[in-house]
C-alpha cells in the first residue's frame, strides 16, 4: 500500500537544478536508502519528504493520518529547555510525560549522552545529531525519515540501531554513505543522478549490480545512437531532399538524434598527485599520555609508523581517537611522552571539522591558496583541472564557499588536502559527509598512495577496504593492536572469549547479520533467442551498412565524369540506405524491448 507519493516534483536553488520531474512512490514497508554526489539534493528530496520545503512545482500526496517522524542534517532544539525537555518535548504523548522521560534519558544513555540534564548549547555537534537522533526514534510514526543518521555514532551504536530499525514497523527513508549499513537496512535504493530520481529494488549489493548493468547498456545505446547520428550527418551534408514521407521522417529521426540527451559514462573523483619524498625517520611516538578532567584517555602508547602503514584507529565516542591525533600533529600537547617526526614528513591532516574560508571566497580560490599546480604521474596538472576531477565544473568552480553543500564543502577540504602532495595522511572520520563515490575513488588513491595512512573511522567498510592494522581503545587507559580490518578486529576479540559488555555493543548481532537475508525470487524476464540474436548480431550490420554507404559515397565522387557507374553506384546507395533505415527501426524496436525488461 503506497503511503505517499511525490508527483512531478521541480526545484531550482539559485541557478541550479536541483530535482526535474521527480515521481516517486514509498509504500508502507520500503526501506529506502537515498544515494548520489554530494550537491545533487538527497537532502533537499528528504526535507520535501517530510514536508518541511516546498517545491517549485509538483506536490506531496500523502495516506490520510500519516505520522512523520524526521532527523535533519542540522538539528535545532530549544535553548530554554535541556536536551531530555526537549526530546520528551518532540515525542507524541501517547503515554504518562514520566514514562515518556524515563525511555528518552535511556535511550540517550545508549548513544552516548549520559546527562540528559545538559543544556544543548553544551553539546558538541555529533552529541547534539545523537539526541535528535533519539527523538526521531522515539516518536510514535508511519513513515521514519533520517538524514544521515549513523554521522557520529561510533560502531556499537551503529550495530545497536541497525537492531532498532529492523524492528521498526513501518517505512524508512534516508540518507546514509555507510555502505555496510545500506547492505543491512534497505530494500530500495533511490538514485538521484542528474536532477533525476532512479529506483533500484534490493540493497545496496543488488544496486551494485543493476546500475552497472544499466550504465552498460546505456553506453552501448549511445555508441549506436552516435553512429547512426553521424550517417544521418553525413547524409544531411549531401543534400536532403524532403519531398517524400520517407525522407521527411528521415528528417525527423537526425534533428531527434541531434537534440538527444547524451549519456555519458559517470565522472569519477581522480587524483595521482605524487606525494613528497620521505626519509629513513617517519613519526616516532614514545610513552604518550593524555587524560581530561581526571579521566585518563590513554597512557604509555608507543610506536614507530612504519612506511606505508595503514593503521584505523576504533573506540567509543570520547575515548580520545581524535586527542590522539591532534596530538601527532602538534595541535594539543601531551601530558607525558613524546612525538619525533622525521624532517622530510609532510603530513596531510583531513579533520572532522571544514576550516575553508568562506568570505566571498570560490572553489578555485581556495584550492590555489594551497597550490597553483600539482605534480602527478601525467606531469603538472592546474588547480582548475583538479577541481574538475574533484566534480567541481567550470561553472561550480567559480561558486562561492559559502553556498556549498555540506559534503560539497567536505570535498573540497580533502582536495586541498591531497593538493599539498603529503606523504602521511592522518584521517579524522573522513566518511562523514562524503558520499559513496568520493568514498570510492578516495580509497581507490589510498591503494595506491606510496606513504602513511591513519584514519580515525566508524565506517565498518572503510576499514576493511582501507587499513591492515587496527589500533582500539580498550577502555582502560591502553591502545590495543589487531592485525588486519574491523572483521578480523571483532573475530579476534571473540576468540579472546571477551564478554559482550567488554566488546562494541551488537559485535555478535553484526556478524551474524552479515548473513544475506533471504529475498523472493522475482520472476526471470527475457526476449525470445531470435529475438536476443537479433539484437546481438543487429549493431554489426547496422556498422557494416554504414561503411558501405560511406564506400559508395566516396566511389561517387571518383565516378562523376562517368554517368553509367554514377547511375548504377546512385541505386545501389538508395537500396543501402532503405536497408540501413530498415535495420535502424527495428533496433529500435528491439532496444525498447529490452529497457522495459530492465
Amino acid at each position: 500500500m503506497v503511503i505517499m507519493t511525490l508527483e512531478g516534483i521541480s526545484l531550482t536553488l539559485g541557478d541550479t537544478r536541483i530535482l526535474q520531474d521527480v515521481t516517486q512512490g514509498i509504500e508502507e514497508y520500503d526501506r529506502i536508502g537515498v544515494i548520489g554526489v554530494n550537491g545533487t539534493g538527497k537532502s533537499t528530496l528528504l526535507r520535501i519528504a517530510a514536508g518541511e520545503l516546498q517545491p517549485d512545482s509538483g506536490e506531496r500526496v500523502m495516506r490520510n493520518g500519516l505520522r512523520i517522524s524526521y532527523l535533519p542534517q542540522d538539528p535545532r532544539f530549544d535553548p530554554e529547555k535541556t536536551v531530555l525537555e526537549n526530546v520528551a518535548g518532540s515525542i507524541s504523548q501517547s503515554q504518562e510525560y514520566w514514562n515518556v522521560q524515563g525511555e528518552a534519558a535511556a535511550v540517550l544513555e545508549k548513544l552516548g549522552i549520559p546527562d540528559p540534564q545538559a543544556m544543548p548549547q553544551t553539546l558538541s555537534g555529533g552529541q547534539r545529531k545523537r539526541a535528535a537522533l533519539a527523538a526521531a526514534l522515539l516518536s510514535e510514526s508511519d513513515l521514519l525519515i533520517l538524514d544521515e543518521p549513523t554521522n557520529h555514532l561510533d560502531h556499537g551504536m551503529i550495530e545497536w540501531l541497525q537492531e532498532q530499525l529492523a524492528a521498526y514497523r513501518g517505512a524508512l527513508l534516508m540518507v546514509t554513505h555507510d555502505r555496510y549499513f545500506l547492505d543491512e537496512v534497505t530494500s530500495v535504493i533511490w538514485e538521484i543522478d542528474r536532477s533525476s530520481v532512479y529506483s533500484y529494488p534490493g540493497n545496496y549489493e543488488k544496486y551494485l549490480e543493476t546500475k552497472q548493468a544499466r550504465m552498460d547498456f546505456a553506453v552501448a545505446a549511445e555508441r549506436k545512437m552516435a553512429a547512426i547520428y553521424r550517417q544521418d550527418l553525413a547524409w544531411m551534408m549531401r543534400g536532403a531532399r524532403a519531398r517524400s514521407t520517407k525522407q521527411k521522417a528521415h528528417i525527423q529521426r537526425f534533428e531527434a538524434l541531434r537534440d538527444r540527451e547524451k549519456i555519458a559514462e559517470e565522472r569519477n573523483l581522480l587524483i595521482e598527485s605524487l606525494p613528497s619524498r620521505m626519509g629513513n625517520k617517519t613519526i616516532e611516538v614514545r610513552g604518550l599520555a593524555k587524560s581530561y578532567g581526571g579521566k585518563c584517555l590513554f597512557r604509555d602508547f608507543t610506536y614507530t609508523f612504519l612506511r606505508n602503514d595503514r593503521i584505523g584507529i576504533i573506540g567509543p565516542n570520547g575515548c580520545g581517537k581524535s586527542t590522539l591525533l591532534k596530538i601527532l600533529t602538534g595541535q594539543i600537547p601531551a601530558d607525558a611522552g613524546e612525538v619525533e617526526i622525521g624532517q622530510t614528513i609532510r603530513i596531510g591532516y583531513f579533520a572532522q571539522e571544514n576550516e575553508l574560508p568562506e568570505q566571498g571566497d570560490t572553489v578555485i580560490s581556495v584550492v590555489k591558496d594551497i597550490a597553483e599546480f600539482i605534480p602527478t604521474a601525467d606531469g603538472l596538472v592546474s588547480a582548475s583541472v583538479m577541481c574538475e576531477r574533484f566534480l567541481f565544473d567550470k561553472h561550480k568552480q567559480y561558486t562561492p564557499v559559502s553556498r556549498l553543500s555540506g559534503g560539497e564543502k567536505r570535498r573540497l577540504s580533502l582536495l586541498r588536502v591531497l593538493m599539498a602532495a603529503p606523504n602521511v595522511l592522518i584521517l579524522d572520520e573522513p566518511t562523514n559527509d562524503l558520499d559513496i563515490q568520493t568514498l570510492q575513488i578516495l580509497e581507490d588513491y589510498l591503494d595506491h598512495f606510496s606513504g602513511i595512512v591513519i584514519a580515525v573511522s566508524h565506517d565498518r567498510y572503510f576499514l576493511d577496504r582501507v587499513v591492515n592494522r587496527i589500533f582500539f581503545f580498550a577502555g582502560d587507559g591502553t591502545i590495543g593492536r589487531s592485525e588486519g580490518g574491523y572483521e578480523e578486529y571483532l573475530l579476534r576479540q571473540e576468540e579472546a572469549g571477551e564478554d559482550a559488555e567488554e566488546r562494541p555493543a551488537g559485535a555478535q548481532q553484526a556478524q551474524a547479520g552479515k548473513k544475506e537475508r533471504p529475498r523472493p525470487a522475482a520472476p526471470k524476464k527475457k526476449l525470445s533467442y531470435s529475438q536476443q540474436r537479433e539484437y546481438d548480431l543487429i549493431e554489426g550490420e547496422i556498422d557494416e551498412l554504414t561503411e558501405k554507404t560511406r564506400q559508395l559515397s566516396a566511389a561517387m565522387q571518383e565516378a562523376a565524369a562517368d554517368f553509367e557507374k554514377l547511375q548504377e553506384l546512385t541505386e545501389e546507395l538508395e537500396r543501402t540506405e532503405e536497408e540501413l533505415d530498415r535495420k535502424i527501426e527495428r533496433f529500435l524496436e528491439l532496444q525498447e524491448m529490452v529497457e522495459a525488461l530492465q
